[in-house]
């Protein structure tokens, strides 16, 4: 939900005390509530309308999602925004419809939906005032804080499918946020009712959503702040959010998304204007890409054949909607192009890839079937956005225009060895490797640290990469012993590439030297560079899970 921005310390994830580091609470097993296996789709009010709406909208866009199709595409859950409420409890301290906006009150509005084969959402915060109240929007202060199981029984009562649970305040640590948004999630698990759990810990607040793994406590979390209706708005991370910037956020998180438990990079924003033809396609098949909820915001009654045919293009949702419910991994990027990969669930070992142009012209952008995991010399691919096939022995190309998303389902040959997410520990000190204070930036060192479960120690081996944060470990060109191993983009080159030896080392493709701790040093913050391959302790690394 939008709101005014809110400028406050960039949260790090990591804790500086005295000089050291600790880490947040790691995420525990995640959340396993029966919903959203795959990514879900639907509508939401907000985008396009704001506080603007009432129960004959609603029904109205309902009515269009059935009209139109989309709901036979999975566009199913209706999410009825902030503003629904009456600003009052009741006596017994319930939540009510406002009687003006919901006159048949929200359970028959649900019931609508229902009949309609459709599903029912709602909004609500875990503080004590809505995004909308906070700025003096919308009257009173009917958020759940202390109503917690009263307006879960409520949701369930009036046959909710789908929670939007919004922060919306500046207080609280993200150990606070965590506690707060377990105790809906424990609330609506209490209820029997199944209802998707979206929340979003960035409103008014530090931007706490790409800090942990989320998993164990919702079915969605946001990565960022609110998306509005622009290509970039040169903003890291803060209010409010455009196309590209959030694909930043996003694509290096992908190791947490899973079946039940998605990376949600905000609302669709596509046919709402603000953005051409080529950006909006790209909005959707990057999301399409993310396994990103596939939340139209725009007004369905009205809708041009160009947004339909962007929203309602079947091989992109697909890609979304797959039973493997991964996100894409990055195979490669710089400032203006970017190769996604996404593994699929299927009879012919089926790999999507995206090729994004990010720069402000027409680019040839181009992989290979190795570099996304296949295995093989021959392979076909299908556009998404065509539906035509052709041949390739393994190269992958595609005059991108600006700001464009060339994707295709390459198929046939085999497949390599899933991406695999989680910590590399040194058998010198039983440390892990370690992003220092989430540094991603190009050229930082990593070093070893304490285990402790956070993003930062957190490595999706994926095909011969080690990445982090969605760069890649990195030897620099022409590396002798001695020199630093390194974050950087991934650029499928062969000082990106390592092998694991059945002695527990780490031996880079270009350099033909091993991943070892300085001097076989203990200590926290001790760097990890190069060196001539012994298998002595400090060079020698196990793999260990952290999901």
């Amino acid at each position: 939900m939008r709101h005014a921005s809110w400028l406050t310390r960039a949260a790090t994830g990591l804790l500086l005390v005295a000089g050291g580091i600790i880490s947040i609470a790691p995420a525990a097993q995640a959340l396993d509530n029966g919903v959203a296996r795959v990514p879900p789709m639907g509508w939401n009010s907000w985008n396009t309308f704001g506080c603007n709406i009432n129960e004959t909208l609603i029904r109205q866009m309902a009515d269009a999602l059935v009209s139109t199709g989309m709901r036979d595409l999975g566009y199913q859950h209706v999410v009825v925004d902030d503003c629904w409420f009456n600003p009052n409890r009741d006596s017994a301290g319930n939540l009510q419809g406002d009687p003006t906006r919901f006159p048949s009150g929200m359970r028959a509005l649900g019931d609508y939906l229902h009949a309609r084969n459709l599903k029912f959402g709602l909004y609500q915060v875990p503080v004590d005032r809505t995004c909308a109240q906070y700025f003096g929007g919308y009257p009173g202060a009917t958020g759940s804080q202390g109503h917690e199981a009263q307006d879960a029984r409520q949701f369930a009562a009036w046959g909710v499918d789908y929670l939007k649970y919004d922060w919306c305040s500046p207080n609280g640590s993200i150990n606070d946020q965590v506690t707060t948004f377990a105790r809906m999630r424990d609330a609506l698990a209490a209820t029997g009712r199944p209802i998707v759990y979206s929340i979003n810990p960035n409103s008014i607040h530090a931007k706490t959503g790409p800090l942990r793994d989320w998993s164990d406590v919702a079915n969605l979390w946001r990565t960022t702040e609110d998306i509005t209706n622009a290509w970039d708005t040169g903003q890291t991370n803060g209010y409010p959010m455009g196309i590209q910037n959030i694909v930043n956020v996003t694509v290096p998180l992908a190791a947490y998304a899973r079946p039940g438990g998605f990376n949600d990079p905000d609302m669709l924003e596509v046919g709402r204007g603000g953005m051409s033809d080529t950006e909006m396609r790209s909005h959707f098949a990057l999301w399409a890409m993310l396994a990103a909820p596939l939340i139209a915001g725009n007004d369905v009654r009205s809708m041009t054949s160009a947004t339909q045919a962007i929203l309602k293009n079947q091989n992109l949702i697909a890609i979304n909607q797959d039973s493997l419910a991964l996100q894409a991994n990055q195979v490669s990027g710089d400032s203006t192009r970017r190769v996604l990969a996404k593994r699929l669930a299927n009879d012919d070992v089926a790999v999507a890839v995206a090729l994004f142009n990010q720069s402000g012209s027409t680019s040839t952008i181009s992989t290979t079937a190795a570099a996304i995991g296949k295995t093989g010399s021959s392979f076909t691919l299908r556009d998404a956005w065509t539906n035509a096939t052709s041949d390739t022995t393994g190269a992958i190309t595609a005059t991108v225009p600006a700001h464009g998303t060339a994707v295709y389902r390459v198929s046939g040959g085999g497949s390599a060895p899933p991406p695999s997410a989680g910590t590399l520990v040194s058998g010198a000190s039983g440390k892990c490797l370690d992003v220092p204070q989430s540094n991603a930036a190009n050229g930082t060192q990593p070093v070893i640290w304490a285990c402790n479960g956070g993003a930062n120690q957190r490595w999706t081996v994926s095909g011969q990469t080690v990445q982090a944060f969605g760069k890649c470990l990195d030897a620099p060109l022409g590396a002798t012993a001695g020199a630093k191993t390194q974050l950087w983009d991934c650029n499928g080159g062969a000082n990106q590439r390592w092998s694991f030896g059945s002695d527990g080392t780490l031996r880079g493709e270009a350099s033909r030297l091993c991943l070892d701790v300085d001097r076989n040093l203990t200590a926290n913050g001790t760097a990890v560079l190069l060196w001539t391959c012994t298998a002595a302790a400090n060079q020698r690394w196990t793999r260990g899970s952290t999901s």
